[in-house]
């Protein structure tokens, strides 16, 4: 029998259903692809291999009878930003030690309802802030992909890099993720997987710690595109815990594969073409337009005149709702309590003690943009920025255009602590951040290798609600560019 872990979800699910193996079989194979690879890759913070094998057995008893959902039995890895019951959930943090809530978030009670197996939960930038994996409680996550003969060890991208690296290293046959600035679309261009951001309100928000809750939106990160149309619809859903969820039927996404693109028109923005991009960015970016000519898209110049405002105002929106949600880990009731003389003392020494350096830093400047003086100058204009970058897609949208085709990040993985400045490293989401700003939902999916043989994505956006199309086109240049794995080291 091959190796279950290379297998794709889909592959898996229908060998599942041919009885080919068991899902006990399967979920063993990845435990122990875990216990192997997880201390030189770091992607798992905790392994919850007893409850995994407990899932795979009822599931096994589930396919027996000839029933079970459209997960059934399939081994998934939970980024550490999600409730799970009785399960380490500490968003990497320092601060929220020892937290195992006593709830499921309800996109993971999707899953399970699915038949999902729970692998264990995965490392990510702590509170999602950082965009290499670097800013971890519990440390960094390693790339499963090296530079062609070097064994220099690379970032997977964040702030979803142990859910990318746990996909691109097969320790998983999906993960969840989350996205608020671009850490599914960053992490996934940078280990070679498929990663999609919904639209804004197409998954729960209900029991995913909040980082900044007008642009944070969970979403699936897989092998292939079909992976993850096939994930994102048991994730999606209306739910009454979250009001900013939205009551529209969840498509079969997976039903808009195959589907031929011609006619489609592909808005290619100027802005995009940002100073100093690399050749091979725009080598890559000119290969995803001719294969998607070839296929019958139509390619339209679109302009998005706002773009150069969207990282600066993110930078002061993102910060501003952070420092208000994280205002709730004070000791008091959960997490790591630091004592002190009195009750402000004790807050101080906790926050102090808990908060990892990178997290301090967006509370600060998010306090201040919120400050009395500084309200209006700052966070009142970004929102009004906000909005015309929102407009500027509508009008690219009414006017005809499909989809948008962009570079999914400025450069491939970079080593650890390669990037020191902090604007130096909030620039790789210079790409993805609009697509938070405007709600809309955004899609990588890998296209190419650079000249030190490390893979590099594209990025679709959509129209809101509208992820079939990015799937329909994904495939497109999935099946143009050809699938990348990375070359076994660990």
């Amino acid at each position: 029998m091959t190796d279950l872990t290379n297998l794709t979800l889909a592959e898996a699910r229908d060998g599942l259903k041919a009885k080919s193996f068991s899902s006990a079989e399967l979920t063993e194979a990845f435990l122990g692809a875990i216990e192997a690879a997880n201390p030189k890759i770091n992607a798992y913070v905790a392994v919850t291999g007893d409850q995994a094998r407990d899932m795979a057995m009822a599931s096994d008893a589930r396919l027996a009878k000839g029933e079970g959902g459209a997960l059934e039995g399939l081994p998934l890895g939970i980024k550490d930003l999600f409730a799970t019951k009785g399960v380490h959930t500490q968003a990497c943090s320092h601060i929220l030690d020892g937290f195992k809530p006593e709830y499921e978030s309800t996109v993971t009670s999707n899953l399970w309802a699915d038949g999902a197996v729970m692998l264990g939960k995965l490392n990510m930038d702590e509170f999602a802030m950082g965009s290499s994996n670097e800013t971890s409680y519990y440390g960094n996550v390693v790339n499963p992909w090296r530079k062609t003969g070097s064994d220099q060890a690379l970032v997977p991208g964040g702030s979803s890099g142990g859910s990318a690296a746990a996909v691109a290293a097969s320790l998983c046959l999906g993960a969840t993720a989350t996205d608020t600035g671009g850490s599914i679309r960053q992490p996934a261009a940078l280990t070679g997987t498929v990663g999609i951001k919904p639209t804004y309100g197409r998954c729960s928000r209900w029991g995913v710690v909040a980082f900044a809750s007008s642009l944070d939106q969970a979403g699936p990160i897989a092998k292939t595109v079909r992976d993850c149309a096939i994930l994102l619809k048991s994730m999606a859903s209306v739910d009454a815990k979250d009001t900013t969820s939205v009551d529209l039927p969840v498509p079969d996404y997976e039903a808009a594969l195959g589907k031929s693109v011609k006619g489609l028109r592909i808005g290619i923005p100027a802005e995009y073409r940002v100073d100093g991009m690399p050749a091979e960015i725009e080598a890559l970016w000119q290969q995803g337009i001719a294969w998607l000519k070839d296929a019958g898209a139509e390619i339209v110049n679109i302009s998005l005149p706002h773009t150069k405002y969207a990282l600066p105002a993110y930078y002061i929106v993102a910060p501003a709702e952070a420092s208000s949600n994280l205002a709730r880990y004070d000791g008091v009731r959960y997490g790591l309590r630091v004592p002190g003389n009195d009750i402000v003392d004790m807050y101080e020494n906790t926050r102090a003690a808990g908060f990892g350096q990178e997290v301090q830093r967006r509370i600060l400047i998010g306090t201040y943009v919120l400050s009395a003086g500084y309200y209006d100058a700052y966070y009142l204009k970004a929102q009004k920025v906000r909005t015309l970058i929102k407009r500027d897609f509508d009008l690219a949208f009414e006017a005809g255009v499909d989809a948008i085709l962009t570079p999914a990040t400025p450069d491939a993985a970079f080593a650890p602590g390669e990037i020191t400045d902090p604007v130096a490293m909030y620039l790789n989401d210079i790409f993805t951040v609009t697509v938070n700003m405007a709600g809309l939902p955004g899609l990588s999916v890998p296209a190419g290798l650079s000249a030190s043989g490390l893979p590099l994505g594209l990025q679709l956006i959509g129209r809101p609600f509208d992820e079939e199309t990015l799937f329909q086109v994904a495939e497109v240049i999935e099946k143009a560019a050809g699938r990348f794995t990375a070359s076994r080291w660990w």
